[in-house]
């Protein structure tokens, strides 16, 4: 037929688009699982994985299996799987996040690709067979598991974490440029006792490192791997040393410091490794939450609102409302974190239907665990771009509503009591005075006293 090649796997023939490097495993599942097609497929960061793992597999199989991954297998493996690093064979993974549980679908996907792909490296029609020489020493079971704890430590590293890292410069810079700009602080979105511009800035990129630490903490276990458990853990048909020399490679082509898990049965069917991850993330979509309201809310006007800072004007605002502008960076990161806090609960509920020796639910998983890591690390990327180093205080507005402020009362407490000074300000509230004008009408202070202890400034 015009256009396909017959392929063959355990269950018979199946046509394949000629132009393809897959096989029937991967024919077969496009056909059965037409779910989420061309929108959640496989992400492209385990792909990656794969291509990693199957590169270290043939380099620890030539060395423990020479007589059967031979030296010339294992150079040609080696070629396709870099091909498959680095994305050259992007189009030959069309399977998608909703197939079977373990992964296998995508572990045979890559089997065949890189069999097909180094068929024609080679110039040998059936110098390799996606089983015996691609998944050799290898079951989906532990490969699966494997590709995500490598996607996820490498989209720790080389993504969320620099993206992290630029904004909390973005701060320290802000910190800096803002000393000694004192402003009303807020709590309960009430008036509180005042604050240095600067020092709500640290609180922001303090939150910021706390979450860089958690990042970190959750990467050691990550790098815990489960192959050379192959299908229930015990390592059946993986040589002694497998497990070993697999993580050895792969520390060396991906700079990460990955080793064996010590005990597969866990790596196989537990996932807390990467729902403490995905918690670790969550708690930085919260602190972003937290960072772009609170920027948001400062900005708010630019009239009728605080306005105690300006953000960059990126774009129109309204298709009814001229000159209307809007702090859409700031919602960005929000919808972001929205969509983060909901994704911790799938990868929570997916890592807890781990059932005897296999977790099922692994690429779903997956998929949720990287769509963070990559939305998070993207939207701190751009609020740090578009909006963070553009935030400049309006000192005008500052210093008006700190010295608006009924709260600034608090600092009358050591010399005229709590209860007066609430006294102080409701009267001040009531009759729309200041809290001079009320302090001194009830008799608790002179004018001059008042001027000596009333320091707002100083309250910080």
């Amino acid at each position: 037929m015009k256009g396909y090649r017959i392929e063959h796997d355990s269950m018979g023939e199946i046509l394949v688009p000629e132009d393809r490097l897959w096989g029937a495993q991967t024919q077969r599942s496009i056909g059965n699982f037409r779910i989420g097609v061309g929108i959640e497929t496989m992400p492209t960061e385990i792909i990656t994985a794969f291509g990693y793992l199957k590169k270290a597999a043939a380099i620890a199989n030539h060395k423990l299996k020479p007589e059967k991954m031979t030296s010339e297998k294992c150079t040609v493996i080696c070629s396709a799987c870099d091909e498959v690093i680095n994305g050259t064979l992007a189009d030959h993974f069309p399977l998608v996040v909703w197939q079977t549980g373990s992964g296998t679908q995508s572990n045979m996907n890559t089997n065949e690709v890189i069999a097909n792909r180094g068929n024609q490296i080679s110039g040998k029609e059936k110098l390799l067979h996606p089983n015996d020489d691609i998944n050799m020493s290898q079951s989906s079971n532990d490969t699966f598991p494997t590709a995500m704890h490598i996607s996820a430590a490498i989209a720790l590293r080389d993504c969320v974490i620099p993206a992290v890292d630029r904004l909390i410069e973005t701060f320290l810079q802000l910190e800096a440029d803002n000393r000694g700009i004192v402003k009303s602080g807020r709590t309960h979105l009430q008036d509180a006792t005042p604050i240095s511009f600067s020092q709500e800035i640290s609180g922001w990129r303090s939150s910021l490192q706390r979450d860089r630490e958690m990042l970190l903490l959750a990467m050691g276990p990550l790098c815990e791997l489960a192959l050379g458990g192959t299908a229930v853990g015990t390592g059946l048909n993986a040589p002694i040393g497998f497990d070993t020399a697999v993580a050895e490679v792969l520390a060396e082509l991906t700079d990460m410091p990955f080793v064996t898990a010590q005990n597969k049965f866990h790596a196989l069917t537990s996932k807390d490794e990467l729902v403490f991850a995905h918690g670790a993330l969550k708690a930085l979509a919260a602190d972003m939450m937290k960072i772009a309201n609170d920027v948001r809310w400062l900005a708010s006007g630019p009239r009728d609102g605080l306005g105690e800072i300006t953000i960059p004007e990126n774009e129109p605002g309204s298709s009814i409302m001229p000159g209307k502008v809007n702090p859409t960076q700031c919602e960005a990161v929000t919808m972001v974190a929205v969509q983060v806090m909901g994704n911790d609960v799938a990868v929570g509920m997916a890592a807890s239907q781990g059932n005897f020796e296999l977790n099922v639910f692994m690429p779903v998983c997956a998929y949720n665990f990287l769509q963070s890591a990559r939305l998070l690390a993207e939207s701190i990327t751009s609020f740090n771009d578009n909006c963070a180093v553009g935030i400049r205080a309006n000192r005008e507005k500052m210093h008006h509503n700190l010295h608006n402020s009924l709260m600034l009362v608090t600092a009358l407490n050591p010399y005229i009591g709590y209860e007066n000074a609430a006294k102080t300000a409701k009267k001040a509230y009531k009759e729309n005075i200041s809290l001079k004008e009320a302090c001194v009408s009830l008799g608790f202070l002179t004018a001059e006293r008042f001027d000596e202890v009333f320091h707002p400034e100083e309250m910080i």
